[in-house]
């Protein structure tokens, strides 16, 4: 064996030392030089959830006080599921905090019905696709001052509009043209506090979305929309610059997707339908009765709810559809009582008396809750309720019928947007002659089913407002929205 000199042993030692080092070396650096960059669609889903920033208000995100909802709310749940993550919700508490959060990494989406060009921070930020159209609108309180229909009608009073918005933003465009024009501007107050500032006289006027003026309006009946001011705009996501566009192609493919499979109409015709057409002289009625009427049958109402597992809201909407919460009321066809029941079906729920409000209220939800059992398990809610509430007017046979209609015509027969369409025509012979039921007025379904939405809405917004004098704000990420749970 070859014995080597001290000199050489050394060298050889050295030698291994160093080659032992560049392979530790080599170890710790080589995996971070050649792992590839998680892309930014592909950081979230390592994450496990996509933050989504939001505010507190009745269009964007709240809890009452079963549930959380919102429009906003239901599209991020939506996403969420689409790219097989949780969707968590962070509320900010100011509009003009919305981008700054974004831009310092807060947050990944911006959903909080936003638009392009709103703020000076916009083109920091990349929008997706539109997915509902609203106008910028001109709010005042019929009886405190004349209907303004220009801008220059609104020099005599006081104008107010959120910080940051992109309200904001329009009227500092609009004074170049109307030197007259002022306004002040606040940070410290949602969309609900500023409409209902109208209401309480601290304000003449608000400029605001349109949409978040519909769902304020139902609850003050003298709020009236003086004029629309600028073009229509288009509600967009905003989400930040990437290396990638991983994000935008994500939610670009959403919207189209949820565009063409009917699901985004949906879910527009769910908060934002019924509220439409409302008739405000309906509003001034429902708050007198709420106020006069409502305080002798709560009770009742919240009793069988507890028993039927139905939101005593609901039940107290279907009364004041059916009776105007008159226990007294007869019919000509010999409909009579609060709930207005059939003697029919009175004696199927052991009804014995009928003008009776306490057999009449128990009878009704029992009836209720039983066809909201025979309506197919797989029709998930709101609709399953939707579906509940025609078939209490038309009855459940005729609803069937006009599924079976929805689905001849490439609807789907699992959703009131679809099946709403196909109703009235069983009063058309065309159609109803190869129905098994037959013949029936199928436009007043419709009818019942939007205004007992109607009427359940601003029953929630009245029971909130007494309880808390606004939308409990919360963080939640969790449940969805359901007028009704389960019958047992």
């Amino acid at each position: 064996m070859l014995e080597l000199s001290p000199r050489a042993h050394r060298i050889q030692l050295i030698s291994g030392v160093v080659g032992a080092v560049i392979v530790i070396l080599m170890l710790i650096v080589y995996p971070n030089v050649t792992q590839k960059k998680l892309t930014q669609l592909e950081t979230i889903k390592d994450r496990g959830y996509v933050r989504f920033l939001t505010l507190n208000s009745a269009s964007t995100y709240y809890r009452d006080v079963h549930e959380t909802n919102g429009f906003e709310y239901q599209l991020g749940l939506l996403f969420g599921k689409f790219i097989g993550v949780e969707a968590k919700f962070i509320t900010v508490p100011h509009f003009a905090d919305l981008y700054p959060e974004l831009l310092f990494g807060g947050g990944d989406v911006i959903a909080a019905g936003l638009s392009k060009n709103e703020s000076s921070f916009s083109n920091a930020v990349l929008y997706g696709p539109k997915y509902y159209e609203v106008t910028n609108q001109i709010l005042f309180r019929k009886g405190t001052v004349e209907r303004p229909r220009k801008i220059d009608d609104l020099s005599g009073g006081t104008l107010k509009v959120i910080s940051g918005s992109s309200q904001a933003k329009l009227l500092r465009k609009l004074q170049r043209r109307h030197q007259d024009l002022t306004w002040i501007e606040s940070d410290d107050i949602d969309s609900e506090e500023l409409i209902e500032q109208v209401e309480d006289g601290k304000v003449y006027y608000v400029l605001a979305d349109s949409h978040e003026i519909a769902l304020q309006r139902r609850f003050f009946p003298e709020l009236r929309v003086g004029f629309e001011v600028d073009r229509p705009k288009q509600l967009r996501w905003a989400f930040n610059h990437a290396e990638d566009n991983s994000l935008a192609l994500a939610i670009e493919d959403f919207f189209r997707t949820i565009k063409a499979d009917g699901r985004l109409e949906q879910l527009i015709h769910r908060h934002y339908g019924h509220v439409a057409k409302f008739n405000y002289s309906d509003i001034q009625t429902l708050t007198q009765h709420i106020r006069n009427r409502l305080p002798s049958y709560e009770a009742l109402f919240k009793q069988e709810s507890l028993i039927r597992d139905i939101d005593w809201r609901l039940l107290a909407a279907i009364g004041y559809q059916e009776s105007l919460w008159n226990e007294h009321a007869v019919s000509p066809t010999g409909v009579r009582g609060l709930m207005m029941l059939t003697l029919a079906t009175a004696k199927q729920m052991k009804v014995k008396n009928r003008l009776d409000p306490q057999q009449s209220i128990r009878g009704g939800a029992k009836y209720f809750a039983r066809i909201h059992q025979r309506v197919p398990d797989h029709i998930s809610e709101p609709d399953r309720t939707w579906f509940a509430l025609a078939s209490y007017n038309v009855g459940f046979g005729h609803l069937q019928d006009a599924r079976k209609i929805t689905e001849r015509n490439g609807g789907d027969p699992d959703k009131w947007i679809d099946v709403r369409k196909s109703l009235p025509l069983l009063a058309r012979k065309k159609w109803y002659k190869s129905t098994k039921y037959g013949y029936a007025r199928g436009w007043e379904p419709v009818i019942y089913v939007e205004n007992i939405r109607k009427y359940y809405d601003y029953l929630v917004g009245s029971d909130l407002k007494a309880k808390s004098g606004a939308f409990v704000r919360e963080e939640q990420t969790e449940n969805i929205f359901r007028p009704i749970a389960p019958s047992h």
